[in-house]
């Protein structure tokens, strides 16, 4: 009987399977997204080994991020997938000095200079840059992978992109979109990010040398990938080994390891102690039932505090007030008559062009009240949200409000004693707080989306289900699984960890549930306790339409919650009662009107750089049918200004304070050069060191002006991936001081500063600024 090695990959994202026989050639193989459903896809793709190879013996090993936890349970070898690969390079690609391996969320980089230790370097608590970021941008952007590749491959220009966060990512690929930049040049500037974000985080100050040796998934089957890797690193693309079957590579180096005493099992036998090996759960990691069964389920329902919006029909000769909710990712409109009630909502998303969606909209809107003899007219109207200035000039919308506002008008017209105001939406959360009906204060989200309505979204999507399946599956959930206050990335690995240790899909769906309002909450909102949100809640946004994140913030605020019958329309809601209540401040309506909608919103845009700093911001310019005109791109409005007012030319003390810097002469020629590099510290105390090493009899030579190109130089030498960006970018100067030949670079340890305040303890620096 023939004896075969079976190597297999189990990832975040795939199952990799490879069959080769005793001369180390692969003979079959598979390569399967798993979905998160391991077990299943991990057997089906067995059960094609055992169609191709009935009544054969096979040596076993496991390898992969989620292949630990199989191999334990069923007595299997495991061999680490570092070993794995360096292995297969060893046999293969001799000549290989360097490889380049992306999966579905990690990044490996081996240096193999020194073939018997080489240097190994994974990315840690970060998937940006991995295929799970280039899948979310692709979801994003609504095209396929292939696509993707296929714009990248006809880009002009490359966009600054965040790749360390998908959140981040996804506020910059929007703002692109809405700014109508070309998808070629989105697609090219992601996966430049990727190629940028990889390196700098795990070559950290190494020299990669030629060849490289590229796979996994990512790297084999997206061609304009190796290219932005290629450009970044300088090489030519030739320098580049592309094994053939890549993404199998780790899989077949596995295959290769096993050793030949290795217990040989059949295809049966193992799919069997693979059945018994997953059957058990874990305990301890349960919370208490949200519902427990349909039954309390529809008790709790009519129990709840749900609280109606007026609604009523259109009537014709009717005075109409539209409130435009344009968000990051979505579009709500509400109409409202004379009586305040809602005669007409609209909720799609914008699919990265909000204009075109409010069109669509306002013209479903026009299809309801053409037919009237004397028609219903819009008296005034009312936008906020992410795009309120693009809206605002685009369709001559009245007024405009802050988004706190907004959601305050709507909570308070739900229940006017309102004490606090949670509203979750896709990628970002506002709380809001309120004392005797003023508001006193706001927490936002900034760097984290792992308590928005992505975050539950992301799962579903990845389990196959819509978002409304997944949160329904939780009212039938006994022992929510417990999976903590973490970040998105973190949740990955732990929901894996939860179906290996048999959690059902009910059990996670609770479990996110009241993950979704633990990180909301205390990790993101940082919310100290539940006496700071008063006796009344209203909360807001798509994601409480799930039934189960609403029952957790309920349980885990101990608190009245109230909500409406459109959550997801609060926004809007609120910019439409604005819009009532400011009518008598306008004698017409700048609305552009149906008529024009109906012909075709036209506008023209044009792109400029903005030249007020060093950022050289690309500003698109609006120039709209109605004369109006809008900025989008500016970190700023300094010089471009959406206010309609023009902007008094201040002083600019920037410059002023630079120009005290760089008019300090340092002329003793032939003398030892000191270089001190504008970071941190050093830029607050340059006059001082520049005066003490002049008077020394040293030539001072400065570090240049902070820029993209100056950051880009140096992060290959940051040898943390977590450290803050100033001390990102102190790598930068270091590197610009050394192309100056500078003779010495002065960096002083500084322990101890002046005190800030007469009653400070200590005046101890920034560990960062110490060290």
């Amino acid at each position: 009987m023939t004896t075969f090695n079976l190597g297999i990959d189990i990832g975040s994202t795939t199952v990799k399977l490879v069959v080769s026989d005793t001369n180390v050639k692969p003979v079959f193989s598979r390569y399967s997204r798993h979905n998160t459903r391991v077990i299943d896809t991990l057997v089906s793709a067995l059960l094609e080994v055992q169609e191709h190879f009935p009544n054969q013996n096979f040596a076993i090993a496991f390898t992969g991020s989620a292949g630990m936890g199989i191999a334990e349970k069923t007595d299997s070898l495991f061999i680490q997938e570092i070993i794995a690969a360096t292995g297969l390079v060893k046999h293969r690609y001799p000549h290989v000095k360097t490889i380049i391996d992306i999966g579905g969320e990690d990044a490996k980089l081996v240096l193999l200079d020194h073939p018997t230790n080489p240097d190994i370097r994974m990315n840690g608590n970060c998937a940006g840059g991995t295929g799970a970021y280039i899948d979310q941008m692709a979801a994003l952007l609504n095209v396929s992978i292939e696509q993707l590749n296929d714009w990248a491959e006809n880009h002009t220009r490359i966009y600054p992109i965040a790749s360390r966060c998908g959140v981040f990512a996804k506020t910059d690929v929007q703002n692109l979109i809405s700014r109508k930049i070309e998808p070629q040049d989105i697609a090219a500037s992601i996966f430049e990010a990727v190629a940028n974000q990889t390196l700098n985080t795990l070559a950290r100050g190494c020299h990669l040398n030629a060849q490289l040796l590229v796979c996994g998934g990512p790297l084999t089957y997206i061609p304009f990938l190796r290219s932005a890797f290629a450009k970044v690193l300088n090489i030519d693309i030739s320098d580049f080994v592309i094994p053939e079957q890549g993404a199998l590579f780790t899989a077949l180096g596995t295959a290769l390891t096993i050793p030949p005493n290795t217990p040989l099992t059949t295809i049966p036998e193992f799919i069997a102690k693979l059945a018994n090996g997953t059957t058990i759960l874990s305990s301890g990691n349960h919370l208490s039932p949200l519902f427990g069964n349909q039954s309390k389920f529809n008790e709790w329902q009519q129990l709840r505090n749900l609280v109606p919006i007026p609604q009523n029909q259109i009537v014709q000769s009717a005075k109409l007030y539209l409130g435009i909710d344009s968000g990051s990712t979505t579009t709500k409109l509400v109409v409202l008559n004379e009586n305040r009630e809602m005669v007409f909502h609209f909720y799609q998303h914008n699919n990265g062009d909000p204009l075109q969606t409010i069109t669509h909209g306002l013209l479903s809107l026009y299809d309801k009240i053409k037919e009237f003899p004397d028609p219903p007219a819009i008296v005034a109207s009312s936008v906020t949200g992410y795009g309120e200035e693009l809206i605002r000039n685009g369709l001559g919308i009245d007024f405009g409000l802050v988004e706190t506002v907004a959601h305050t008008l709507a909570a308070q017209k739900l229940d006017p004693e309102v004490t606090f105001v949670l509203d979750i939406g896709g990628q970002d959360m506002k709380a809001i707080f309120i004392q005797h009906g003023t508001i006193t204060n706001i927490e936002i989200n900034e760097a984290c989306s792992s308590g928005c309505g992505t975050f539950i979204e992301g799962f579903a999507n990845t389990l196959g289900y819509t978002s409304e399946a997944f949160a329904q599956l939780a009212v039938d959930s006994k022992n929510p699984y417990d999976l903590g206050s973490r970040c998105t990335v973190f949740m990955n690995s732990k929901v894996k960890q939860a179906l290996r240790d048999g959690a059902s899909v009910e059990d996670l769906s609770a479990g996110l549930a009241y993950s979704v309002i633990k990180n909301c909450l205390h990790k993101v909102l940082r919310i100290q306790s539940n006496t700071d949100i008063g006796n009344t809640v209203v909360v807001q946004g798509g994601t409480f339409k799930n039934s189960a994140v609403f029952r957790s913030l309920e349980i885990l605020s101990g608190k009245k919650v109230v909500i409406s019958n459109f959550p997801e329309l609060m926004g809007a809601y609120g910019a439409a009662l604005n819009a009532f209540n400011r009518k008598s401040t306008i004698s017409k309506t700048n609305f552009v009107g149906f008529d024009q909608l109906r012909d075709g919103l036209t506008f023209q845009s044009t792109y400029k750089t903005c030249k007020g700093c060093s950022n050289l911001c690309v500003i698109t310019n609006y120039l709209f049918g109605n004369g109006n005109q809008c900025f989008a791109g500016n970190k700023c409005e300094k010089i471009y200004s959406n206010s309609g007012e023009k902007l008094a030319k201040g002083e600019n003390l920037f410059d002023a304070k630079w120009s005290l810097f760089h008019d300090r002469k340092s002329n003793l020629k032939n003398h030892t050069t000191i270089g001190l590099p504008l970071i941190l510290n050093m830029y607050e105390n340059y006059p001082f060191w520049h005066t003490l090493f002049t008077e020394s009899g040293f030539q001072v030579v400065p570090s240049d002006d902070s820029t993209q190109a100056l950051y880009q130089k140096g992060i290959g030498g940051a040898m943390s991936d977590n450290i803050c960006f100033p001390a990102k970018l102190a790598h930068g100067h270091i590197a610009n001081l050394i192309e100056k030949r500078v003779d010495r670079i002065f960096l002083p340890m500084v322990v101890y500063e002046q005190k800030k305040f007469s009653k400070s303890t200590n005046s101890f620096n920034c560990p960062v600024v110490t060290g």
